[in-house]
């Protein structure tokens, strides 16, 4: 009884093209879900900074569900920073109507500041 080759342990087939064997490989799914600016500059920065490990979750097909995941916890973080600073600023409907310079001057202010936040607490972290 001959031993089986370790393609055929791990469960790969292949096929004929030609005079060649290809390997039948398939892609993992991916979600369908677009990056937006958290999840696009996490990976940016997984491939910056830590190439092994973004490189292992391109192998694997995970990128885009890792990077959607972090996407997701930013958004969520940035909405709830977002929503007590200006709380606790006074950045409201009525001053939005009085001045809208102000509120846009502050509501820049406080987008600024919670981006900062969700890029070192979130984005920029394994």
């Amino acid at each position: 009884m001959s031993e089986k080759s370790m393609a055929e342990k791990m469960g790969l087939t292949y096929h004929w093209e030609g005079d060649y064997l290809i390997p039948d490989l398939v892609a993992p799914e991916q979600p369908e879900e677009d990056l937006t600016k958290y999840g696009r500059m996490h990976m940016k920065w997984l491939k910056e900074h830590h190439n092994c490990l973004y490189q292992a979750y391109i192998g694997n097909g995970t990128i885009k569900e890792r990077c959607i995941e972090v996407q997701h916890r930013a958004e969520d973080m940035a909405t709830r920073i977002e929503e007590s600073m200006m709380k606790a600023e006074g950045v409201t409907e009525e001053l939005k109507a009085e001045d809208q310079m102000e509120w846009v001057r502050r509501m820049n202010s406080i987008r600024n500041r919670v981006d900062e936040v969700v890029m070192q607490e979130v984005v920029y972290c394994l």
